[in-house]
């Protein structure tokens, strides 16, 4: 392969096998297929052909290319020294990756954001192991960038292995699954599944609404003798009403999903403290614990407890069934 003009694209040499032991085969950085050209700056990065090698340079390797060097010839692996600082290599790396790949999807750059997103999948797995919810973010990335180029197939088997992560993981936080739930609408928007999509969406929108709530409840805490509505009444009433209606949703279906449940009962619970309804507030709170109950270590039992616990403070009549 010839080079190019410098500065404008890495240049790549065939591999010479004799230069390898024996069954150390080399994988293109992009599709993982048998490769044919390494890049001559770094020595440690190989493709199947030179479109990979260009498309890779473009989106990512022209900005990791040294950086590569000591993560991947790195020998004293049981040297608890240089294994930590090479994981430290590994998460500055997924670092920039990450904001890479974000900055080029939020251009409309598809194509060139799939080998950062690419880079960041492969480096967390390196660091953090198979199966795990620090994949998650990477999985995200890498299926919008394929959303964007029309590889539903590929999008579903991502998602697939993200939303199974978070199964495991009720603890997840908010934002990586709101992140979720926004890539699985628009999943389900593309593949005409408007009925999941909408469920998506509206998950989304709980999301945000429950770190909002939270922040008013907050607020309502520091001023809890002040009489001033968070909400117009209009507002109120919307916002009760479409939660009311997701809430019922999730409770008919035949594989309830509690940490849904959990979620958007304690937007109602919240919804309805800060606007002077303990009745409601009470109710709603304890159908949001019942279901957080139902996971373990799940990270609404704390707040939803408290809030129950303000709740009957704050009531003149003790509740049935109240502790």
């Amino acid at each position: 392969m010839e080079p190019d003009e410098p500065g404008t694209s890495g240049v790549a040499i065939e591999i010479m096998p004799l230069a390898f032991p024996k069954g150390k085969e080399k994988y293109c950085e992009l599709c993982q297929r048998e490769a044919y050209l390494e890049c001559t700056k770094c020595q440690v990065t190989f493709y199947c052909n030179a479109d990979h090698q260009q498309a890779d340079w473009v989106g990512i390797h022209e900005r990791i290319c040294q950086m590569l060097v000591p993560i991947r010839t790195m020998k004293d692996i049981y040297d608890p020294a240089i294994r930590k600082k090479n994981q430290l290599r590994k998460a500055h790396l997924i670092k920039i990756c990450k904001l890479v790949a974000q900055s080029k999807l939020s251009e409309g750059k598809h194509e060139e954001a799939l080998p950062a997103a690419h880079c960041c999948l492969q480096t967390s797995i390196d660091l953090y192991g198979p199966n795990t919810i620090q994949l998650v973010p990477a999985y995200i990335l890498l299926a919008e960038a394929n959303m964007g180029l029309g590889n539903l197939s590929v999008v579903a088997e991502l998602l697939s292995q993200a939303e199974w992560a978070v199964l495991k993981n009720p603890e997840l936080g908010a934002s990586i699954q709101q992140q979720l739930h926004r890539s699985l609408a628009h999943f389900h928007t593309s593949a005409g599944n408007l009925e999941t999509a909408l469920f998506h969406f509206a998950n989304d929108v709980a999301e945000r609404w429950h770190k909002h709530l939270s922040s008013l409840l907050e607020a309502h805490q520091k001023h809890a003798d002040s009489s001033v509505s968070f909400y117009e009444k209009s507002q109120r009433i919307e916002m009760e009403e479409m939660l009311r209606v997701m809430l019922e949703f999730e409770q008919k279906q035949s594989r309830r999903d509690s940490n849904h449940i959990a979620l958007i009962a304690h937007n109602l619970a919240m919804l309805w403290f800060v606007n002077g309804d303990l009745h409601k507030a009470w109710d709603f709170g304890r159908t949001a614990l019942q279901a957080s109950l139902q996971i373990p270590r799940h990270k609404l039992t704390e707040p939803i407890q408290e809030l129950l616990q303000r709740v009957e403070s704050l009531q003149t009549e003790p509740r049935p069934g109240s502790a």
